[in-house]
Protein backbone atom coordinates (compact mmCIF):
# COMPACT_ATOMS: atom_id res chain seq x y z
CA UNK A 1 0.00 0.00 0.00
CA UNK A 2 1.17 3.52 -1.14
CA UNK A 3 1.78 6.67 0.65
CA UNK A 4 0.09 8.31 -2.30
CA UNK A 5 -3.01 6.10 -1.62
CA UNK A 6 -2.73 6.83 1.91
CA UNK A 7 -2.21 10.63 1.29
CA UNK A 8 -5.50 11.05 -0.40
CA UNK A 9 -7.45 9.78 3.07
CA UNK A 10 -5.60 11.55 5.64
CA UNK A 11 -4.71 14.77 3.80
CA UNK A 12 -8.29 16.63 4.66
CA UNK A 13 -9.18 14.90 8.38
CA UNK A 14 -7.13 15.87 11.66
CA UNK A 15 -4.70 14.08 12.85
CA UNK A 16 -4.90 11.29 15.55
CA UNK A 17 -1.98 11.74 17.08
CA UNK A 18 -0.41 14.72 18.52
CA UNK A 19 1.46 16.69 15.91
CA UNK A 20 4.51 17.93 19.33
CA UNK A 21 5.62 13.98 19.56
CA UNK A 22 6.34 14.04 15.90
CA UNK A 23 8.16 17.37 15.50
CA UNK A 24 10.37 16.51 18.34
CA UNK A 25 11.82 13.74 16.52
CA UNK A 26 11.15 15.07 12.84
CA UNK A 27 12.96 18.32 12.33
CA UNK A 28 11.41 19.96 9.48
CA UNK A 29 8.89 22.00 7.68
CA UNK A 30 8.84 21.12 3.74
CA UNK A 31 6.21 20.16 2.16
CA UNK A 32 7.43 16.58 1.60
CA UNK A 33 8.93 16.33 5.29
CA UNK A 34 5.26 18.06 6.24
CA UNK A 35 3.32 15.46 4.17
CA UNK A 36 5.34 12.42 6.05
CA UNK A 37 4.17 13.69 9.28
CA UNK A 38 0.93 13.23 8.43
CA UNK A 39 1.42 9.96 6.88
CA UNK A 40 2.99 8.72 9.80
CA UNK A 41 0.56 10.23 12.42
CA UNK A 42 -2.06 8.29 10.62
CA UNK A 43 -0.75 4.82 10.56
CA UNK A 44 1.18 5.31 13.97
CA UNK A 45 -2.38 4.38 15.89
CA UNK A 46 -2.37 0.86 13.79
CA UNK A 47 -0.65 -2.51 14.39
CA UNK A 48 0.14 -2.53 10.52
CA UNK A 49 3.75 -3.09 9.49
CA UNK A 50 5.50 -0.78 7.71
CA UNK A 51 8.40 -0.29 5.77
CA UNK A 52 10.51 2.78 5.08
CA UNK A 53 12.37 3.34 2.70
CA UNK A 54 14.71 6.14 1.44
CA UNK A 55 18.08 7.24 0.47
CA UNK A 56 20.93 6.21 3.04
CA UNK A 57 21.44 9.03 5.76
CA UNK A 58 18.08 10.14 5.25
CA UNK A 59 17.15 9.61 8.73
CA UNK A 60 14.78 6.14 8.46
CA UNK A 61 15.32 5.40 11.34
CA UNK A 62 14.40 8.74 13.38
CA UNK A 63 10.80 7.82 11.10
CA UNK A 64 11.07 4.14 13.19
CA UNK A 65 11.13 6.16 16.28
CA UNK A 66 8.39 8.48 15.68
CA UNK A 67 6.11 5.55 14.72
CA UNK A 68 7.09 3.90 17.88
CA UNK A 69 6.69 7.13 20.38
CA UNK A 70 3.55 8.30 18.61
CA UNK A 71 2.15 4.55 18.63
CA UNK A 72 1.20 4.43 22.37
CA UNK A 73 2.56 1.41 22.49
CA UNK A 74 4.19 0.86 26.27
CA UNK A 75 7.02 -1.72 25.41
CA UNK A 76 10.18 -0.60 24.07
CA UNK A 77 11.60 0.60 20.71
CA UNK A 78 14.06 -2.78 19.95
CA UNK A 79 16.43 -2.05 17.04
CA UNK A 80 18.22 -4.51 14.96
CA UNK A 81 20.67 -3.68 11.61
CA UNK A 82 20.34 -6.66 9.82
CA UNK A 83 23.67 -5.46 7.49
CA UNK A 84 25.50 -4.19 10.67
CA UNK A 85 25.27 -7.92 12.25
CA UNK A 86 27.01 -11.50 10.62
CA UNK A 87 24.73 -14.31 8.89
CA UNK A 88 25.86 -16.58 11.87
CA UNK A 89 25.24 -14.54 14.86
CA UNK A 90 21.99 -12.62 13.39
CA UNK A 91 19.58 -15.40 14.04
CA UNK A 92 20.77 -15.72 17.68
CA UNK A 93 20.41 -11.80 18.06
CA UNK A 94 16.91 -12.24 16.71
CA UNK A 95 15.37 -14.93 18.30
CA UNK A 96 17.49 -15.89 21.26
CA UNK A 97 19.19 -19.19 22.24
CA UNK A 98 19.45 -21.56 25.21
CA UNK A 99 21.80 -22.68 27.64
CA UNK A 100 24.34 -25.57 24.88
CA UNK A 101 22.22 -24.45 22.03
CA UNK A 102 25.74 -24.54 20.30
CA UNK A 103 29.60 -23.56 21.32
CA UNK A 104 29.88 -20.88 23.56
CA UNK A 105 26.37 -20.81 24.45
CA UNK A 106 26.64 -20.71 28.46
CA UNK A 107 23.75 -19.33 29.36
CA UNK A 108 20.41 -19.09 27.85
CA UNK A 109 20.26 -15.54 26.05
CA UNK A 110 16.37 -13.68 24.88
CA UNK A 111 16.46 -12.48 21.37
CA UNK A 112 15.70 -8.91 20.37
CA UNK A 113 12.18 -9.79 19.05
CA UNK A 114 11.31 -11.31 22.93
CA UNK A 115 12.75 -8.17 23.88
CA UNK A 116 10.40 -6.32 21.37
CA UNK A 117 7.02 -7.41 23.25
CA UNK A 118 4.52 -4.89 23.80
CA UNK A 119 6.64 -2.61 21.58
CA UNK A 120 8.46 -1.98 18.35
CA UNK A 121 10.87 -4.28 16.61
CA UNK A 122 12.52 -2.01 14.32
CA UNK A 123 14.42 -4.29 11.41
CA UNK A 124 17.07 -1.82 9.56
CA UNK A 125 17.97 -2.38 6.43
CA UNK A 126 16.08 -5.57 6.14
CA UNK A 127 17.06 -6.47 2.13
CA UNK A 128 20.16 -8.00 3.67
CA UNK A 129 18.53 -10.51 5.59
CA UNK A 130 19.92 -13.96 4.37
CA UNK A 131 17.08 -16.42 2.81
CA UNK A 132 16.61 -18.92 6.04
CA UNK A 133 16.45 -16.17 8.69
CA UNK A 134 13.45 -14.49 6.22
CA UNK A 135 11.73 -17.73 6.62
CA UNK A 136 12.22 -17.99 10.28
CA UNK A 137 10.89 -14.73 9.98
CA UNK A 138 8.23 -15.04 8.10
CA UNK A 139 6.83 -18.05 10.98
CA UNK A 140 7.16 -15.38 13.78
CA UNK A 141 4.54 -13.25 11.79
CA UNK A 142 2.34 -15.57 11.24
CA UNK A 143 2.06 -17.06 14.54
CA UNK A 144 3.11 -14.29 16.85
CA UNK A 145 5.30 -16.96 18.81
CA UNK A 146 8.95 -17.08 18.47
CA UNK A 147 11.37 -20.03 19.24
CA UNK A 148 14.82 -19.86 20.58
CA UNK A 149 17.39 -21.57 19.20
CA UNK A 150 17.92 -25.01 21.16
CA UNK A 151 14.57 -25.08 22.49
CA UNK A 152 11.50 -26.57 21.39
CA UNK A 153 9.00 -24.06 23.34
CA UNK A 154 7.25 -21.18 21.53
CA UNK A 155 7.41 -18.24 22.87
CA UNK A 156 4.04 -15.68 22.55
CA UNK A 157 4.97 -12.24 21.62
CA UNK A 158 3.06 -9.28 20.34
CA UNK A 159 5.15 -6.46 18.65
CA UNK A 160 5.02 -3.69 15.59
CA UNK A 161 7.38 -4.30 12.96
CA UNK A 162 8.79 -1.57 11.37
CA UNK A 163 10.99 -2.08 8.74
CA UNK A 164 13.98 -0.02 6.21
CA UNK A 165 15.96 -0.46 3.67
CA UNK A 166 17.81 1.41 0.99
CA UNK A 167 17.59 -1.35 -1.41
CA UNK A 168 14.62 -1.99 -4.07
CA UNK A 169 13.40 -5.25 -2.73
CA UNK A 170 10.80 -5.45 -5.51
CA UNK A 171 13.68 -6.33 -7.61
CA UNK A 172 15.59 -8.19 -5.03
CA UNK A 173 12.41 -10.80 -5.37
CA UNK A 174 13.11 -10.82 -9.17
CA UNK A 175 17.01 -12.04 -8.49
CA UNK A 176 15.83 -14.27 -6.01
CA UNK A 177 17.30 -11.77 -2.69
CA UNK A 178 13.86 -11.46 -1.10
CA UNK A 179 11.07 -14.22 -0.62
CA UNK A 180 8.22 -12.53 -2.44
CA UNK A 181 5.26 -13.77 0.81
CA UNK A 182 7.76 -12.28 3.43
CA UNK A 183 7.64 -9.14 1.65
CA UNK A 184 3.54 -8.77 1.50
CA UNK A 185 3.85 -9.35 5.27
CA UNK A 186 6.12 -6.38 6.11
CA UNK A 187 4.53 -4.20 3.39
CA UNK A 188 1.64 -2.98 4.18
CA UNK A 189 2.24 0.35 4.48
CA UNK A 190 5.55 2.26 2.70
CA UNK A 191 6.72 5.64 4.01
CA UNK A 192 9.33 7.11 2.05
CA UNK A 193 11.68 9.52 3.58
CA UNK A 194 12.91 12.22 1.03
CA UNK A 195 16.66 13.32 0.33
CA UNK A 196 17.81 16.48 1.89
CA UNK A 197 18.10 17.69 -1.51
CA UNK A 198 14.69 17.37 -1.90
CA UNK A 199 14.22 19.69 1.42
CA UNK A 200 17.14 22.04 1.40
CA UNK A 201 14.79 24.86 2.71
CA UNK A 202 14.56 22.35 6.14
CA UNK A 203 18.61 22.87 6.05
CA UNK A 204 18.30 25.82 9.13
CA UNK A 205 16.18 24.16 11.07
CA UNK A 206 18.26 20.89 10.98
CA UNK A 207 21.31 22.60 11.96
CA UNK A 208 19.37 24.31 14.87
CA UNK A 209 18.48 21.05 16.07
CA UNK A 210 22.12 19.33 15.89
CA UNK A 211 23.72 22.27 17.19
CA UNK A 212 21.28 22.44 20.21
CA UNK A 213 21.98 18.52 20.79
CA UNK A 214 25.72 18.87 20.75
CA UNK A 215 25.96 21.87 22.84
CA UNK A 216 23.30 19.51 25.39
CA UNK A 217 26.33 16.61 25.17
CA UNK A 218 28.76 19.58 25.21
CA UNK A 219 27.73 22.52 27.14
CA UNK A 220 31.49 24.23 26.75
CA UNK A 221 31.66 23.44 23.14
CA UNK A 222 31.95 27.13 21.10
CA UNK A 223 29.52 26.50 18.32
CA UNK A 224 29.69 28.13 14.40
CA UNK A 225 27.57 30.88 13.78
CA UNK A 226 26.23 30.01 9.92
CA UNK A 227 25.26 33.01 8.13
CA UNK A 228 22.57 33.24 5.00
CA UNK A 229 25.60 32.97 2.05
CA UNK A 230 26.91 29.63 4.23
CA UNK A 231 22.75 28.41 4.17
CA UNK A 232 22.59 29.34 0.72
CA UNK A 233 26.05 27.24 -0.10
CA UNK A 234 24.58 23.91 2.11
CA UNK A 235 21.26 24.43 0.20
CA UNK A 236 23.49 24.15 -3.22
CA UNK A 237 25.29 21.35 -2.37
CA UNK A 238 23.90 17.88 -3.51
CA UNK A 239 24.15 15.94 -0.50
CA UNK A 240 24.72 12.46 -1.38
CA UNK A 241 25.27 11.41 2.35
CA UNK A 242 21.84 13.19 3.32
CA UNK A 243 21.55 14.13 7.08
CA UNK A 244 24.48 12.14 7.92
CA UNK A 245 26.71 14.18 5.65
CA UNK A 246 25.51 17.29 6.96
CA UNK A 247 25.85 16.24 10.50
CA UNK A 248 29.41 15.49 9.36
CA UNK A 249 30.03 18.85 8.00
CA UNK A 250 28.55 20.54 11.44
CA UNK A 251 31.25 18.51 13.46
CA UNK A 252 33.84 19.80 11.11
CA UNK A 253 32.37 23.27 11.87
CA UNK A 254 33.06 22.73 15.63
CA UNK A 255 36.62 21.39 14.88
CA UNK A 256 37.83 24.46 11.96
CA UNK A 257 35.77 27.31 12.69
CA UNK A 258 34.61 27.11 17.00
CA UNK A 259 32.75 30.13 17.53
CA UNK A 260 33.59 31.55 14.29
CA UNK A 261 30.97 33.11 11.55
CA UNK A 262 30.53 30.47 8.94
CA UNK A 263 30.19 32.24 5.19
CA UNK A 264 30.16 30.69 1.86
CA UNK A 265 33.60 30.49 1.71
CA UNK A 266 33.97 28.25 4.58
CA UNK A 267 31.63 25.98 3.69
CA UNK A 268 32.83 25.22 0.38
CA UNK A 269 36.69 25.28 1.22
CA UNK A 270 36.66 24.58 4.72
CA UNK A 271 33.34 22.11 5.64
CA UNK A 272 33.07 20.63 2.19
CA UNK A 273 36.30 21.18 0.99
CA UNK A 274 38.36 19.97 3.84
CA UNK A 275 40.83 22.47 4.09
CA UNK A 276 42.26 23.95 7.12
CA UNK A 277 40.92 27.56 7.45
CA UNK A 278 43.98 30.21 7.80
CA UNK A 279 43.65 31.44 11.58
CA UNK A 280 45.81 34.45 10.32
CA UNK A 281 43.34 35.04 7.04
CA UNK A 282 41.71 38.82 6.63
CA UNK A 283 38.31 37.00 8.55
CA UNK A 284 39.87 35.57 11.54
CA UNK A 285 40.82 38.86 13.89
CA UNK A 286 38.46 41.24 14.34
CA UNK A 287 39.03 44.99 14.65
CA UNK A 288 38.96 46.73 18.32
CA UNK A 289 35.63 48.35 18.28
CA UNK A 290 35.76 52.15 17.50
CA UNK A 291 34.27 54.43 20.30
CA UNK A 292 30.89 56.28 19.69
CA UNK A 293 30.96 58.98 17.39
CA UNK A 294 29.48 61.78 19.27
CA UNK A 295 25.83 62.23 16.96
CA UNK A 296 25.59 58.24 17.64
CA UNK A 297 22.97 57.08 20.31
CA UNK A 298 24.56 56.02 23.54
CA UNK A 299 23.45 52.07 23.94
CA UNK A 300 21.40 53.06 26.97
CA UNK A 301 18.54 54.77 24.98
CA UNK A 302 17.01 51.55 24.13
CA UNK A 303 15.90 50.23 27.55
CA UNK A 304 13.75 53.19 27.87
CA UNK A 305 12.57 52.92 23.97
CA UNK A 306 12.41 49.37 24.16
CA UNK A 307 9.62 49.82 27.16
CA UNK A 308 7.74 52.15 25.09
CA UNK A 309 7.41 50.03 21.90
CA UNK A 310 7.06 46.45 23.46
CA UNK A 311 7.82 43.34 21.81
CA UNK A 312 10.36 43.56 19.13
CA UNK A 313 11.81 41.39 16.10
CA UNK A 314 15.68 41.77 17.25
CA UNK A 315 17.12 40.28 14.65
CA UNK A 316 14.85 41.78 11.73
CA UNK A 317 15.50 45.24 13.89
CA UNK A 318 19.52 44.61 13.83
CA UNK A 319 19.66 43.79 10.51
CA UNK A 320 17.33 46.83 9.12
CA UNK A 321 20.35 48.69 11.03
CA UNK A 322 23.49 47.17 9.62
CA UNK A 323 21.96 47.28 6.00
CA UNK A 324 20.89 51.44 6.69
CA UNK A 325 24.57 51.95 8.00
CA UNK A 326 26.06 50.42 4.90
CA UNK A 327 24.15 52.16 2.39
CA UNK A 328 24.67 55.38 4.36
CA UNK A 329 28.37 54.75 4.35
CA UNK A 330 28.36 53.35 0.59
CA UNK A 331 26.75 57.38 -0.32
CA UNK A 332 29.06 59.04 2.21
CA UNK A 333 31.91 57.20 0.48
CA UNK A 334 30.23 57.36 -3.26
CA UNK A 335 30.06 53.59 -3.73
CA UNK A 336 33.99 52.86 -2.25
CA UNK A 337 33.73 49.69 -0.79
CA UNK A 338 37.00 50.20 0.84
CA UNK A 339 36.71 53.61 1.87
CA UNK A 340 32.91 52.52 3.23
CA UNK A 341 34.76 49.48 5.43
CA UNK A 342 37.03 51.81 6.83
CA UNK A 343 34.42 54.15 8.11
CA UNK A 344 32.37 51.47 9.21
CA UNK A 345 35.52 49.76 11.47
CA UNK A 346 35.32 46.53 9.34
CA UNK A 347 37.43 44.50 6.99
CA UNK A 348 36.62 44.92 3.39
CA UNK A 349 36.24 41.11 2.96
CA UNK A 350 33.29 41.50 5.85
CA UNK A 351 31.34 44.37 4.38
CA UNK A 352 31.85 42.54 1.26
CA UNK A 353 29.69 39.21 3.12
CA UNK A 354 27.30 41.41 4.33
CA UNK A 355 26.71 43.10 1.27
CA UNK A 356 26.11 39.84 -0.61
CA UNK A 357 24.10 38.26 2.59
CA UNK A 358 22.00 41.18 2.56
CA UNK A 359 21.90 41.76 -1.39
CA UNK A 360 23.41 44.97 -2.00
CA UNK A 361 25.31 45.27 -4.91
CA UNK A 362 26.18 49.19 -5.13
CA UNK A 363 30.37 48.90 -5.73
CA UNK A 364 30.51 45.34 -5.98
CA UNK A 365 29.48 45.32 -9.61
CA UNK A 366 32.03 47.98 -10.56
Amino acid sequence: MTSEWLARDVAARPLPVAPETIDRIIVGDSAPIRQLKRLIAAVAVSDAAVVVTGPTGAGKELVAEALHRASGRSGPLVAVNCAAIPAELLESELFGHEKGAFTGADRARIGRIEQANGGTLFLDEIGDMPPALQAKLLRVLETRRVQRLGSNCDTPVDFRLVTATHRDLCQAIERGDFRSDLYYRINVFTLCVPSLAERTCDIPMILARMISDHLCQNPAADAPHFDLSAIRALAAHSWPGNIRELKNVLQRAFVMLPGRMVTARHVRDNLLGMAMPDPEGDDYALPEAAPLGGDMPDPSAFHEALGKLGDIDLRGYIRDIEVAMIEAALDKRCGNVAQAADMLRLRRTTLIEKMKKFGIRRGLDA
